[in-house]
């Protein structure tokens, strides 16, 4: 079955010109109109340091939501230091299968820390070929905070069958990195805070960031006292103050792959088609003392 589109917004009308791409995100509206449909399924991505995310989604989610914990799930949990790399194919089309997610699935991503685990479990979903993975905006805060319907009910979806369909430019190793330091057809963007980026705050070997790389901070990407995103224009001025211009392959990176997921559906919202995701990221580089670095 063909993906769902998501369409209508709940907080703000949005025009066509300001979001390329709004069917990526989907309203509190729009999902309350698709609960219950089978083609439709919603993830609860809520995760706490301490292992209570789930407890958090058994005690309120919203109707028909699967919990999955994003960092057991879907990263590598071989020993790979700070590094949050994504897991492989069949580990993640095992914990799609199990939350009930099949090939046409149309998937509604939320959690309740400003989109960033939803939007690296979307980042996750689409490197494996989900490309109707969308995140519900202004995550579960919106939704509870409307009034909308919630359920502490525990049931098991019926298991799906996703293919997993690798799309290699989605995602970069650091010998990518350093293979494209320099290239005129590449814009690094480091999503972390202004200070890490500048050298000035880190817990690596090494602060500062890799070489060339413009500096976008996510927490400008949504509307202070919100989780919902800033419109097109607002987002699009972001990047324009940091010199960000069209038409060159976007490679986004911050500590763990986090921010820098974010980062890339910002970049998708506005049309933007070729961005990828360094997951090892400032983690991994930073550590490197055989690696470049700019303070």
């Amino acid at each position: 079955m063909p993906p769902v589109p998501a369409r209508g917004r709940s907080d703000q009308s949005r025009t066509p010109g300001s979001i390329a791409r709004p069917e990526m995100l989907a309203s509190t509206d729009w999902l309350a109109d698709q609960l219950g449909r089978p083609e439709v399924r919603i993830l609860d991505v809520r995760w706490r340091p301490d292992g209570s995310g789930a407890g958090a989604w058994a005690s309120g989610h919203i109707p028909g939501a699967a919990h999955i914990d994003w960092r057991a799930d879907l990263t590598d949990t071989s020993d790979n230091g700070d590094t949050l790399l994504l897991a492989g194919p069949d580990q993640v089309a095992r914990v799609l299968g199990e939350a009930g997610v099949g090939d046409g699935t149309t998937v509604v991503i939320y959690d309740d820390t400003v989109g960033l685990f939803a939007a690296r479990t979307w980042w996750s979903l689409r490197v494996y070929g989900l490309e109707s993975a969308r995140i519900l905006d202004g995550g579960y805060p919106a939704w509870a905070g409307e009034g909308r319907s919630i359920s502490s009910a525990v049931a098991t979806p019926a298991p799906g069958r996703f293919t997993p369909r690798a799309q290699p430019r989605m995602r970069l190793t650091t010998a990518d990195v350093r293979a494209l330091l320099s290239s005129p057809d590449v814009t690094l963007l480091d999503a972390r805070a202004s200070a890490e980026y500048r050298g000035l705050e880190g817990n690596t070997k090494r602060l500062g960031h890799i070489p060339g790389a413009v500096n976008v901070p996510v927490g400008t990407m949504t509307r202070p006292g919100s989780q919902h995103f800033k419109d097109g224009d607002a987002l699009r001025d972001l990047l324009l103050k940091a010199n960000v211009a069209r038409g060159r392959r976007m490679v986004c990176y911050d500590g763990t792959g986090i921010a820098a997921a974010k980062l890339a559906f910002a970049l998708t919202l506005l049309g933007h088609d070729d961005v990828a995701v360094y997951d090892g990221g400032w983690s991994e580089w930073g550590n490197r003392l055989d690696l470049p670095v700019d303070r």
